[in-house]
């Protein structure tokens, strides 16, 4: 699992369900949820998660995508294997995991030190804890 600290800035509600908005670094990070605690307020400090296998890797991308978390990373280091390759981010002080498919890394020609988009949906992002 991958964590990202960050800070509660807006919170949205329909019924059950809710858009909570996270200010990570100076970037905007969304999560679609459910059931939300009480706890949760503007302006909480939160740890968030997303699973390493629901990260996937943008390079050289432009346009637009319906996935709401668009992280600016640059690539640590590889790992690849004969079917996945884990591919370990930063983004600002934070490291985290991509694993993806090695066709798709070796597809798109993946190196150490290149700039790419870690896209998650809002839907794969969770609050783990209140910090």
């Amino acid at each position: 699992m991958n964590n990202f600290r960050a800070t509660v800035t807006q919170i949205e509600n329909l019924e059950n369900l809710n858009i909570v908005k996270f200010d990570f670094c100076g970037t905007v990070l969304s999560m679609m949820s459910l059931d939300l605690s009480q706890e949760i307020q503007i302006a909480t400090q939160v740890e968030l998660t997303a699973k390493s296998t629901n990260i996937a890797i943008g390079k050289n991308f432009s346009g637009q995508l319906s996935y709401s978390n668009q992280l600016q990373a640059k690539i640590i280091s590889l790992t690849i294997g004969k079917l996945l390759t884990s591919v370990t981010l930063s983004a600002g002080d934070v490291l985290f995991e991509s694993i993806i498919t090695s066709y798709s890394s070796k597809k798109m020609d993946l190196k150490v030190g290149d700039e790419v988009v870690a896209l998650i949906k809002a839907s794969e992002l969770s609050i783990q804890s209140i910090v």
